[in-house]
């Protein structure tokens, strides 16, 4: 086990936590290094933590990605 590794437990307190949640949408959680958290509700998938600049980039090239195919896709 490594010990600076938040615990499943701590995780789920996060997800749950509502001052980590932005107008009830937005994950934002400093604390928290992942970049794609689960959502409130895991059965919908995950989102991004904006805390995490890196999962900020992420979300920013997979958009721009998204955006490049569509307009080859035409």
């Amino acid at each position: 086990m490594n010990y600076n590794e938040p615990s499943e437990e701590e995780k789920n307190n996060w997800q749950n936590d509502p001052k980590n949640w932005i107008w009830g949408i937005f994950y934002y959680n400093p604390k928290d290094k992942r970049l794609f958290p689960p959502k409130k509700i895991k059965e919908f998938g995950y989102t991004t933590n904006f805390a995490n600049p890196n999962s900020v980039f992420a979300l920013i090239l997979l958009l721009a990605v998204l955006i490049i195919i569509g307009r080859f896709i035409k």
